[in-house]
C-alpha cells in the first residue's frame, strides 16, 4: 500500500502544481488513499520531495530530478557568478572560484548531472573534477566557459 501511495504522490506532483501538504492529502484522498497529513509528511521526506518557486512567485512540490530542472537557472547563476577560471590538465578540470564558493559551485556542477564527470573534490576556492578522457575535458571546459561568459 505504501509503495502504491508514494507512486501516486509522485504522479500527482508531476501532473499538478500542489503547494501544501493539505493539498497533497486531498489529492491522494480523491485518488482513493486514506491518508493523514503526518503520513504525507513522512512520504515527502522519504521521497526527497521539495518545493520550488514558480515564475509568478508561488511555490509547489516537485520530485528530485524535477527539482533540479526547475532550479537550472539558479544553478547556472551560481556557476556564472562564482567561477573565476577553468583550467584543464589531462583528464582533470580545475575550477577556481571566489573564496568560500567552491562547495556551492561543486554542488551546482553535481546538480547539472554532467555525464563526463567521474567525480569532484572541492576545497575553499578550488574544485578538481576528474573527467573520463582528456578529450572530454577540453570539450567540457568549453561548455562550462560558455556559461560564465
Amino acid at each position: 500500500m505504501k509503495k502504491k501511495r508514494q507512486e501516486k504522490l509522485l504522479s500527482l506532483i508531476r501532473e499538478q502544481n500542489i503547494d501544501t501538504q493539505e493539498g497533497l492529502c486531498e489529492a491522494l484522498k480523491s485518488s482513493g488513499f486514506d491518508v493523514t497529513q503526518a503520513t504525507v509528511s513522512r512520504d515527502i521526506r522519504e521521497l526527497k520531495i521539495s518545493k520550488v518557486t514558480s515564475e509568478n512567485g508561488g511555490q509547489y512540490y516537485v520530485a528530485g530530478e524535477q527539482s533540479r530542472r526547475k532550479d537550472d537557472g539558479t544553478i547556472r547563476t551560481i556557476f556564472k557568478e562564482a567561477v573565476v577560471s577553468l583550467e584543464d590538465a589531462g583528464n582533470i578540470l580545475v575550477i577556481k572560484t571566489l573564496s568560500g564558493m567552491a562547495m556551492a559551485v561543486a554542488a551546482a556542477i553535481d546538480a547539472m548531472s554532467i555525464p563526463e564527470i567521474v567525480g569532484s573534490i572541492a576545497g575553499d576556492d578550488t574544485i578538481m573534477c576528474v573527467i573520463k578522457t582528456a578529450e572530454e575535458t577540453v570539450l567540457l571546459k568549453k561548455k562550462l566557459s560558455d556559461i560564465i561568459e
